[in-house]
């Protein structure tokens, strides 16, 4: 059963935008997305920005002001909207989810941020 799905990675200029989607289902609500993380070529996984008590959003220092979390519940959807974006960006992103006492990954979307 399918719960967490990303979608909207690409190939991308350096100084180009996408916007990554994370749609929940099953008994995974957008509300339940804590955030995005990504991983680089020989790299850890990494939080990238998140979703904090009291409704505020929360990003790593290297993405802060060109990168943008947001969530629709109507849609059970969560977005990252990226700009600016740098070849250091390069990554397979993925959304991240808590429900029912356990932790839940997607698939992982590619960015690929190259000339």
């Amino acid at each position: 059963q399918v719960q967490l799905v990303e979608s909207g990675g690409g190939l991308v200029q350096p100084g180009g935008s996408l916007r990554l989607s994370c749609a929940a289902s099953g008994n995974i609500l957008s509300a339940n997305v804590l955030g995005w993380y990504r991983q680089g070529p020989g790299k850890q996984r990494e939080l990238v920005a998140a979703f904090t008590p009291g409704g505020r959003t929360n990003y790593r220092d290297s993405v802060q002001g060109r990168f943008t979390i947001s969530r629709d519940n109507a849609k059970n959807t969560v977005y990252l909207q990226m700009n600016s974006l740098k070849p250091e960006d390069t990554a397979v992103y993925y959304c991240n989810a808590f429900a029912g006492a356990r932790f839940y990954w997607g698939q992982g979307t590619q960015v690929t941020v190259s000339s």
